[in-house]
């Protein structure tokens, strides 16, 4: 059995020991003997405010490190604060990639049922709910709100698969563009809606998610609208501009589902991904049925023994976390290739990448994790990480999805050495270390993890100095760690200029020429 067993003891009042079984990337986990997933409380962390931490966790329904989650929405839009556990109303139900409340979202859009007279805005149609009422796992969301309408929502990797149960009274679905810009049209004969949704924090690169919403019940009645004055077109079937949105009206107390599906690639990609993703699932039953097996298997790959039923919740919850980021930004074509549009330099390419990731925050526990649980994942994610560098001359240190540059350090190069040093050979390691020492010997244009901040006084003191930089002591020790793992990966492949290099760089740079631009030469 290509197993290991490793011990890990956690005390908690009383002492919990379990077990790894870390299962290779390529053979598949053992079906679990239970329902793991029924362990999940997606809830968990919800419990927060500005005042409490600057990051927060939201209901996160999704596959695996998917492309997209899904989320019950009780902040305003445009807020990071998602969802909140002490807030009382839902305001809509939302295909998310936030990673923390201070990055905010990109390409979000949410649906809200409403139910008797048409009302748009956000803070009008915000419905009550109490979270007795209220199911969040990983494989399936649900709440029955106050004026006893039930959404449920199941994940797939790129899309998911919605229910809208009505009372006996007028019932609408309202898609909501959210902050920027959006393009929409509403397709009866079909039962669909297309288009894209552009908003992000810096709308830097203006992504577009271009979506398509499959409904399985027939519209009575439909138009667009906008959520800057919320004002409603009756009967007009596409809309573009700031906010523009869709509603639609069923049936008098229908049970209407909904398949949805997106991509950053082409409407047509939407449509593809859509069939390819939700085709074969009848019914949301189905469809979760398949995330439950999905997440069931992932749990799966750690087997937990002793402790009580809580202690094993707040590890599988914790696990849970731990299985959604990187994010999977690449697509599958027609005949089943990846490929992805770089955010890098808005190019498609063939391949893999990965985003939502603040390196500084993962490269210590996440990324060494992932290294051990899923090798193949990981062996694409050194790929992704070079082919980034290639695509905007530097490597990600927090991509959202491009690179924003924040926290500190430069820790590609650890993610790439702990690979190699696993034997996760999937990426030239001459490469890597080209890379790494073009991050080292120069400053990028975003932010203090691009390139080396504070760079002519760590090559001539050895240190950065405080107060001129802030955080001065921990990015010394982040970038001297950092160079400990180019050293460490040149040992291990054999190159001397590396090696001497990371060893010394202090001696090795008074003998360059610092030109005009402060940087020294490479």
């Amino acid at each position: 059995m290509p197993s290991s067993y490793f011990k890990r003891i956690a005390t908690k009042q009383h002492v919990f020991v379990w077990s790894l079984l870390l299962i290779s990337g390529v053979a598949q986990a053992q079906a679990p003997e239970k329902d793991l997933a029924a362990y999940v409380n997606t809830l968990q962390g919800t419990n927060s405010d500005a005042h409490l931490t600057r990051g927060n966790t939201y209901p996160t329904t999704a596959l695996p490190f998917g492309m997209h989650t899904w989320t019950p929405q009780t902040g305003e839009n445009g807020s990071g604060w998602k969802y909140q556990y002490d807030k009382k109303t839902i305001r809509g139900f939302q295909q998310a990639h936030q990673c923390s409340s201070w990055t905010r979202d990109y390409c979000v859009f949410s649906f809200m049922p409403v139910s008797g007279p048409l009302v748009v805005a956000e803070d009008v149609r915000a419905t009550g709910f109490s979270h007795t009422d209220e199911t969040a796992r990983p494989d399936y969301y649900k709440v029955t709100l106050a004026n006893h309408i039930t959404t449920e929502i199941s994940p797939t990797e790129r899309g998911a698969h919605l229910r809208f149960r009505f009372p006996d009274a007028a019932s609408y679905v309202v898609l909501d563009g959210y902050t920027g810009i959006s393009e929409l049209k509403i397709w009866p004969e079909e039962r669909k809606i297309t288009g894209y949704v552009s908003n992000n924090k810096h709308n830097r690169n203006a992504l577009k998610n271009y979506l398509e919403v499959v409904f399985d019940q027939p519209f009575t009645a439909y138009g667009t609208w906008e959520n800057r004055k919320n004002t409603v077109q009756e009967g007009q079937q596409q809309g573009a501009g700031e906010g523009v949105g869709v509603y639609l009206r069923f049936a008098d107390g229908a049970t209407v589902q909904a398949k949805t599906a997106s991509s950053y690639i082409s409407p047509e990609q939407a449509g593809v991904t859509l069939q390819a993703e939700l085709g074969k699932f009848e019914n949301l039953d189905d469809t979760k049925a398949a995330a439950t097996t999905i997440w069931n298997q992932h749990l799966g790959r750690i087997k937990v023994e002793g402790g009580s039923e809580e202690d094993k919740a707040t590890f599988y919850s914790c696990f849970f976390r731990a299985s959604l980021f990187s994010r999977q930004f690449y697509e599958y074509d027609k005949t089943g290739k990846p490929y992805y549009f770089s955010p890098y330099d808005r190019q498609l390419h063939d391949g893999y990448m990965f985003t939502d990731t603040g390196l500084w925050d993962t490269f210590r526990a996440q990324f060494p994790l992932n290294a051990l649980l899923y090798p193949t994942m990981h062996g694409r994610y050194m790929q992704a990480l070079l082919a980034a560098q290639e695509q905007c001359g530097w490597l990600p240190s927090w991509s959202f999805p491009g690179e924003e540059g924040g926290m500190i350090g430069n820790h590609a190069i650890s993610l790439l050495t702990d690979a190699w040093m696993k034997g996760i050979r999937t990426f030239d390691p001459e490469q890597a270390l080209r890379a790494y020492h073009h991050e080292a010997t120069n400053k990028g244009p975003w932010g203090r993890s691009n390139g080396r901040h504070g760079l002519p006084e760590y090559y001539e003191l050895g240190y950065l100095p405080y107060p001129k930089y802030r955080q001065a002591t921990a990015q010394t020790l982040e970038f001297a760690y950092d160079d400990f793992c180019g050293y460490q990966l040149a040992s291990a492949v054999g190159n001397t200029f590396y090696k001497d290099f990371f060893r010394s760089p202090d001696v090795q740079l008074p003998q360059r020429v610092r030109p005009a631009n402060g940087l020294y030469a490479g």
